[in-house]
């Protein structure tokens, strides 16, 4: 039986304490632990930020790629072995800023990646400017007469995209939060798990206290899989918050749709190296 002390290596946490990344992290492992994936059969992989940071602390197989270029990795790494889980770690400004083009089109793909987005509605790595979630009017040292453009809001562009897995959940409620990554991994699909939490030196906004007097779960007869009435329930925001799963569907995934693929992943595949140059380099020669 697995423990999440299996996923742990001696390396401390670069984040400021307090910082919802800390009870994210944990809950990873736990999930992980519980589905009893063995740490060298998952990959972690990011991009940058201080929620791209996370895979630095696990013990398993990771990937760190470029600002905003977390799927594109991900999706390389999932079409060269759809055998191998693929968890792709990602920032609001990582993700939905500069990798916003990537998000869109790995929806579209419906490659069966997980994403989980750290959400603090805010740039943290780089300081304190406001992100894609930041509310409309927020002020911050980049944006002193506040933010002038309306807040992204990711479930509901998922959604509108007909994503297979839309869910949110909240860094203060781990033990939901742990439910929902496992509800993630296990579906067939694009996931996106977004994960309200605090960031505790430069969002004075959102703080623990204000994600506790809103969020709520959603009740238990919510019927995911009404897409109308999940985008209904993705725009609520404000007063009350809702977390679990928004939407879900089952459309085939890209890995089922590639013939070359769909049976045996490529790295299982055999492949005769100099046959297919010497192939190549005939072809060229007769033209």
């Amino acid at each position: 039986m697995l423990s999440p002390d299996d996923y742990t290596i001696e390396q401390k946490p670069a984040w400021c304490p307090g910082c919802g990344n800390f009870s994210i992290l944990r809950t990873v492992k736990e999930s992980l632990a519980e589905l009893e994936i063995p740490p060298h059969k998952v990959l972690l992989v990011s991009g940058i930020g201080q929620s791209s940071k996370l895979p630095h602390y696990m013990k398993c197989n990771t990937f760190n790629g470029l600002h905003g270029r977390t799927l594109p990795v991900a999706t390389g790494a999932r079409l060269a072995n759809h055998g191998l889980p693929v968890i792709a770690i990602a920032g609001d400004g990582d993700c939905y800023g500069e990798g916003g083009n990537h998000l869109i089109h790995a929806i579209r793909r419906n490659i069966n990646i997980k994403l989980f987005v750290h959400d603090n509605q805010i740039y943290g790595l780089t300081k304190g400017q406001a992100s894609p979630t930041s509310g409309e009017g927020m002020v911050t040292k980049v944006q002193p007469f506040g933010v002038f453009s309306e807040q992204l809001n990711p479930l509901a562009l998922a959604i509108a995209l007909d994503a297979g897995f839309v869910a949110r959940g909240f860094a203060g409620d781990t033990e939901f939060l742990k439910e929902l990554m496992k509800e993630a991994m296990g579906h067939k699909g694009f996931s996106l798990l977004d994960i309200l939490q605090p960031c505790v030196t430069f969002n004075k906004l959102n703080t623990f206290k204000w994600y506790r007097e809103r969020v709520y779960r959603i009740e238990p007869e919510y019927n995911p899989e009404d897409r109308s009435g999940a985008f209904t329930r993705s725009l609520e925001w404000g007063a009350r918050i809702p977390t679990g799963v928004i939407y879900r569907n089952s459309r085939p995934t890209l890995e089922e749709r590639v013939p070359i693929i769909k049976d045996t992943p490529l790295v299982r595949q055999d492949f005769d190296f100099k046959a297919t140059v010497e192939g190549l380099l005939t072809g060229l020669y007769k033209t």
